[in-house]
């Protein structure tokens, strides 16, 4: 049986991807059989619809400083990113609200192609400088994973999973979740943020360790 991770994370987030990276390294090395889930959480959802701005000037203006101090800090990212395979290019990253991403997000686990999709539209994001508020945008991105453009183009049109989106949103605080990622294994327990590889080894093996005793309980 395979150990259940459910992810809350944000397609906007820099943190996200290197975590996500972090924790496939993990499970390769560690050989579990694994079922991954991505939860819809959103770092700013006050971005009006529509809107795209270059990621250091939107962050500027979030925190109060400039963008050249923005640069300075995602250096580090850069830095991080390079190690886990990751080329973000901030420079063109324009950030944008991620909400009707995360509903073809949901479209695409019923699909049995969120994982692949989740990769996607992060890497779209952060690497490439897609708008990933853009429908044909997003259409085409699900497109080259497998979905089909037209069902994903009316699912947004339409609104739908919008409620499944809200309803992640609510289970990331009712856990008590203030910031992603956020990484749940087996609706036990919690991994909070961009761990170090050793970090996901240890939550693997420790879910490993309960299913071992439940099951010696029965």
């Amino acid at each position: 049986m395979s150990i259940n991770i459910d992810i809350w994370s944000d397609i906007a987030c820099p943190w996200c991807y290197l975590g996500k990276r972090r924790l496939e390294e993990a499970v390769a090395a560690s050989g579990d059989d694994v079922t991954i889930r991505y939860r819809s959480f959103q770092l700013d959802p006050s971005i009006p619809a529509g809107q795209a701005t270059p990621h250091a000037e939107a962050l500027a203006k979030k925190f109060n400083t400039t963008p050249e101090r923005v640069r300075e800090m995602n250096q580090r990212l850069v830095e991080l990113g390079a190690e886990a395979g990751i080329a973000y290019d901030f420079d063109a990253y324009m950030s944008a609200n991620t909400r009707d991403a995360h509903r073809l997000l949901h479209l695409a686990h019923a699909r049995g192609l969120g994982v692949e999709t989740k990769e996607r539209l992060m890497r779209a994001q952060m690497v490439e400088g897609a708008v990933v508020a853009d429908h044909e945008t997003l259409v085409a991105l699900a497109g080259e994973v497998g979905l089909d453009a037209d069902e994903v183009r009316e699912a947004l049109a339409s609104g739908a999973y919008g409620d499944a989106v809200d309803a992640d949103i609510a289970q990331a605080a009712a856990y008590g979740a203030t910031g992603v990622p956020f990484f749940v294994f087996d609706g036990a327990f919690a991994v909070s943020g961009a761990q170090p590889v050793e970090t996901f080894a240890l939550a693997l093996s420790k879910a490993r360790e309960a299913r071992a005793a439940s099951a010696a309980e029965s």
